[in-house]
């Protein structure tokens, strides 16, 4: 399984990487800068590293490109990369490439990595959404509307997409976590593990198993 994972330099992306690399999935990770994508990379068995700004259309292709040379085909893209925007850190800047990364990133990695992705028998495309996408987000939460906005592009661009590429037996699976942390989980709290446990369920089902989406039950209110 060649598997390609935005976002991989740290904390989930990095766990997912390692997860599939347990299951013997040879893992392209990409982050905003090589560096980063390096750390996680000298982690894991015959893995590679590539930078991907998702921000930047032309760093989006020249990823596709080299994944291009270096596998031949990708069988799971995992659209994991977004950043994060908290009230207190917006500004213009901030904003824009919030939503840059999470909505935009997500439809360009999709649209350049299809080529690759029709050379599978078994393609998958895995987009890491989250619960502050749907209408019962927490109102209090400490991300921007921005973040929101941004998150809730990315899981409608994929039930668009779902739709249209099925037919080619391409799969369009979205997860919607609440907040999730590394560790052993406490308190019922959701952890990394756990979460990317599920990304691996779904790509391995039987491919007349179109698993749309995961929606997840936030922690409940103490």
């Amino acid at each position: 399984m060649n598997v390609v994972i935005t976002g991989g330099g740290r904390g989930f992306g990095r766990t997912l990487a390692r997860r599939f690399a347990e299951q013997g999935a040879t893992v392209v990770v990409t982050a905003r800068t090589l560096a980063a994508a390096q750390r996680t990379r000298d982690l894991l068995p015959d893995a590679h590293a590539l930078q991907c700004d998702l921000t930047d259309p032309a760093s989006v292709r020249r990823c596709a490109e080299q994944t291009a040379e270096l596998l031949g085909h990708v069988d799971v893209l995992v659209n994991n990369g977004a950043g994060f925007l908290a009230e207190s850190q917006a500004d213009d800047d901030a904003i824009v490439r919030t939503i840059l990364s999470g909505a935009a990133g997500t439809v360009l990695m999709t649209e350049h990595f299809l080529p690759l992705l029709r050379r599978s028998g078994r393609a998958d495309v895995v987009t890491v959404v989250s619960l502050e996408a749907e209408s019962r987000s927490d109102p209090a939460h400490i991300a921007h509307a921005a973040f929101h906005a941004a998150k809730a592009g990315q899981g409608r661009y994929a039930e668009i997409m779902s739709q249209r590429l099925r037919p080619e037996g391409i799969r369009m699976i979205s997860l919607y976590p609440p907040d999730f942390e590394d560790g052993d989980g406490r308190d019922g709290v959701l952890t990394a593990r756990s979460v990317a446990d599920c990304v691996l369920f779904a790509v391995n089902q039987p491919r007349d198993c179109f698993i749309r989406s995961f929606h997840f039950e936030p922690l409940p209110v103490s």
